[in-house]
């Protein structure tokens, strides 16, 4: 095939215990997956209870990807840069109207993300109802770990989901407080557009999120799946 130009490398996440890297297709993330986090949003209504889950999107190579400590380059046009920490769950394959029931069949494994956001940004865009992609879908916004296969991590839905800003924690909660399950959000996700192999889903943050400025060294873990360090430069 005779491109214009080289295309682009394919970004990828390694995969513990092995050689291998998990080739990244697209990225998805859901939005207010924990109540606790919904209400310090001012975006939960006890009286409504959950919401349908929605979803918004990074570019594959917005990932910053791999084992030991990695370094995230601080985005321009914002003062004020928040992390959430989530469990990521990589496809191993695709489908479209998927059943809960069969979800699970679609999953290869697990791995702790980040999803970074400039809050400023943000708030901006929702006060003038514009779409958010600047502000979560920059260079660099999606942080993730190494790929746990479910040979080894199993189907985690609950366990303790944590990140840590120099050593003081931040976020701390349960998978199990997700509003919407991870085969539930499959399931949704896929009655909107086709999912492959190679798609990770960022799956909800809990409450406790915050500003990190350059040189902070943020730590997370998700039990059963792994940890991840990563230096804000």
């Amino acid at each position: 095939m005779n491109f214009v130009f080289a295309p682009h490398p394919v970004t990828s996440l390694p995969v513990a215990g092995t050689d291998q890297r998990f080739p990244v297709r697209r990225v998805f993330c859901v939005g207010r997956n924990y109540a606790d986090h919904a209400r310090e949003m001012g975006a939960l209504d006890q009286a409504e209870g959950r919401e349908p889950p929605f979803f918004f999107t990074k570019p594959a190579d917005a990932v910053v990807a791999g084992a030991g400590e990695l370094s995230v380059k601080y985005p321009p046009q914002t003062a004020n840069l928040h992390h959430e920490i989530e469990m990521v769950v990589a496809l191993g394959a695709g489908g479209e109207n998927v059943s809960v029931e069969a979800a699970k069949g679609l999953i290869f494994g697990y791995a702790v993300g980040l999803d970074l956001t400039r809050r400023d940004m943000q708030a901006k865009a929702k006060e003038k109802s514009h779409p958010w992609d600047m502000s979560k879908g920059f260079d660099q916004s999606a942080v993730a770990g190494e790929i746990s296969p479910v040979a080894v991590s199993g189907y985690p839905e609950s366990g303790r989901i944590w990140l840590k800003v120099n050593g003081q924690v931040r976020q701390e909660g349960d998978l199990s407080a997700m509003m919407w399950k991870v085969a539930d959000i499959i399931a949704n996700l896929s009655t909107l557009v086709r999912l492959e192999a190679g798609d990770l889903i960022y799956t909800g943050t809990p409450a406790g999120v915050g500003a990190i400025v350059p040189g902070d060294l943020l730590e997370a873990g998700v039990d059963k799946v792994g940890t991840l360090r990563a230096r804000i430069v």
